[in-house]
C-alpha cells in the first residue's frame, strides 16, 4: 500500500511547470555557454594583452571584444524568457563615416559596453557554475527521492550498511527506507520551482546588470530628456498663447477703459449726460474684460475641474461647444477612488479643450464625439469628428502643442486623419 501511494510524484500546476522548465533550461544551457565564452574570451584577452606591444595585439583584442559582443547578444536573447521583458540591446560605438580601416577595427576598444560584455563573459562562469550545481542537485534530489519506491528493490542492502532511516531510528525495513526517501524527494520537489527560479533570477540579474543596465539607464535618460523638452515646449506654447490672448483681448479693453474714464472725467463738468454715457460704456468694458479673463482662466485650470473633477469639467466644456458634442465618460471616473491624479486630469482636459477648438476652427465638422475611458493604469482620451480631415502633428499646427503636453505627462498622442475625414485624436496617459 505504501509503495503504491508514493510511486507517482506530485503534479505541479501547468503554469508553474512551464516556468520551471524555462528557468531550468536557462540555467542548464547557460553553463556550457559560459564555459565556451570563458575559454574564448580569456584566451583572446591574454593573447591580445600579451601582444599589445606589437601591432598584432590590438586587432586580436578588438576581435575578442567582438566575440564577447556575440556571446552577450546570445545572453540578451535568453534573458527575455526569464525576466519577461523585451530584448534590450545597447547602442555600440560606431566608426565615423570615412574612417580608415584601422580605426574601424579598433572601435570596440574605446567602447565601454564592449568591455562590460567582456567582463560578463569572464565572470559569468562563476555564477553559471554555482546556479548549475544547485539546479542539478535539486532536480536530482527531487527525481531520485520521489521515485525511490520504483527502484528500491533493485538496490543492494548489505547487513553492515546503515541507511538514513535506521540512523533516524525508523528501522531498516523497506517501508521505512521508502518513506524517508520519498519525504525528502517531496521536499525537494516542492521547493524545486522556488530554488530554480532563484538561480535563474540570480544569473539573469547578473547578466542584466552588465549587458543591459547601461542601455536601460541611457534609454531612461533619453525618455526623461524628451519629456523635459516636451514640457518646456508645451509651457512656452501655452505662455505665448496666453500672452497673445491677453494682448488681443483684456489688455485692449483695459486701454479703452482707461481712455473712457479719462474722457468721462473731462466731460463731467461740461456735459454730465455725455459723461454718464461714457461711464456706462466703461462699465460694459469692465464686464467684457472680466468675462474674457474668466475664459482665459478656464483654459489654464478651470475651477470646476479642480472642485468637481474631469467628468463635470468636460460636460461644461461640451455644453459650450459650437457644434453638437457627444460625451462618453467612463463611470469609474466619478467614483471616489477612481479620480485620476490632478496632473493627469489637467492634461486630459487640455487635450479635449484644444482639440475641440481645432475642430471648431479648422475641421468643418458637423458633429463630434469625446470619449474618456480608464484601462487599469492608463487613461485614454479620444476626440473624433466627421470633418474633412488632414490634421497632423507637424510643428506650427495646433496639435503639436497638444502632443508636447501629452509627452510631458509620459503619454502618447496618435492622430488618424485621412484626407476627407473622419479625424480621431487619441491620447494615452499613464495614471
Amino acid at each position: 500500500m505504501t509503495t503504491a501511494a508514493t510511486a507517482e510524484p506530485a503534479a505541479l500546476p501547468p503554469r508553474l511547470t512551464r516556468q520551471l522548465l524555462r528557468d531550468s533550461g536557462y540555467v542548464l544551457l547557460g553553463f556550457p555557454l559560459a564555459v565556451a565564452g570563458f575559454v574564448v574570451l580569456v584566451a583572446g584577452l591574454a593573447l591580445g594583452v600579451g601582444l599589445a606591444v606589437t601591432v598584432i595585439g590590438l586587432p586580436v583584442l578588438a576581435a575578442t571584444l567582438y566575440a564577447a559582443r556575440g556571446f552577450a547578444d546570445v545572453e540578451r536573447l535568453r534573458l527575455t524568457a526569464v525576466l519577461g521583458q523585451d530584448r534590450v540591446r545597447p547602442e555600440y560605438r560606431r566608426a565615423e563615416p570615412g574612417a580608415s580601416a584601422w580605426r574601424r577595427i579598433l572601435v570596440p576598444i574605446a567602447d565601454v559596453q564592449s568591455w562590460l560584455d567582456l567582463a560578463h563573459g569572464i565572470l559569468n562562469l562563476v555564477v553559471a557554475l554555482v546556479t548549475f550545481v544547485v539546479t542539478v542537485t535539486w532536480w536530482a534530489a527531487a527525481l531520485v527521492g520521489t521515485l525511490y519506491s520504483v527502484y528500491d528493490w533493485v538496490l543492494p542492502h548489505p547487513p553492515d550498511d546503515q541507511p538514513l532511516s535506521e540512523l533516524l531510528g525508523l528501522g531498516d525495513s523497506a517501508a521505512a527506507r521508502i518513506g524517508i526517501n520519498t519525504a525528502a524527494g517531496l521536499f525537494f520537489l516542492v521547493t524545486l520551482p522556488l530554488v530554480v527560479r532563484g538561480c535563474a533570477r540570480l544569473k539573469a540579474g547578473f547578466a542584466r546588470a552588465l549587458l543591459t543596465g547601461v542601455a536601460e539607464m541611457r534609454s531612461r535618460i533619453t525618455v526623461l530628456e524628451e519629456r523635459r523638452r516636451a514640457a518646456a515646449s508645451a509651457e512656452a506654447t501655452a505662455l505665448r498663447r496666453l500672452e497673445r490672448d491677453i494682448h488681443d483681448g483684456p489688455q485692449q479693453r483695459l486701454v479703452r477703459l482707461a481712455m473712457d474714464l479719462s474722457r468721462a472725467r473731462h466731460q463731467l463738468a461740461d456735459d454730465p449726460e455725455a459723461a454718464g454715457r461714457t461711464l456706462d460704456e466703461a462699465v460694459a468694458q469692465t464686464r467684457d474684460t472680466l468675462a474674457e479673463l474668466r475664459a482665459l482662466s478656464r483654459g489654464i485650470a478651470p475651477p470646476i475641474l479642480v472642485d468637481r473633477g474631469l467628468p463635470s469639467a468636460l460636460a461644461a466644456l461640451a455644453g459650450r461647444g459650437l457644434i453638437p458634442i457627444e460625451l462618453r465618460l467612463d463611470p469609474r471616473l466619478d467614483a471616489p477612488d477612481g479620480r485620476p491624479d490632478p496632473a493627469v486630469e489637467s492634461t486630459a482636459y487640455f487635450v479635449v479643450a484644444e482639440t475641440l477648438t481645432n475642430v471648431a476652427k479648422h475641421s468643418g465638422a458637423t458633429e463630434c464625439r469625446v470619449e474618456v475611458t480608464r484601462h487599469d493604469d492608463r487613461l485614454v482620451v479620444a476626440v473624433a469628428d466627421d470633418g474633412h480631415g488632414g490634421a497632423h502633428l507637424a510643428k506650427g499646427h495646433g496639435l503639436a502643442g497638444i502632443a508636447d503636453r501629452v509627452r510631458a505627462a509620459g503619454g502618447r498622442l496618435d492622430v488618424v486623419s485621412p484626407a476627407g475625414g473622419p479625424t480621431e485624436v487619441r491620447a494615452d496617459l499613464p495614471l
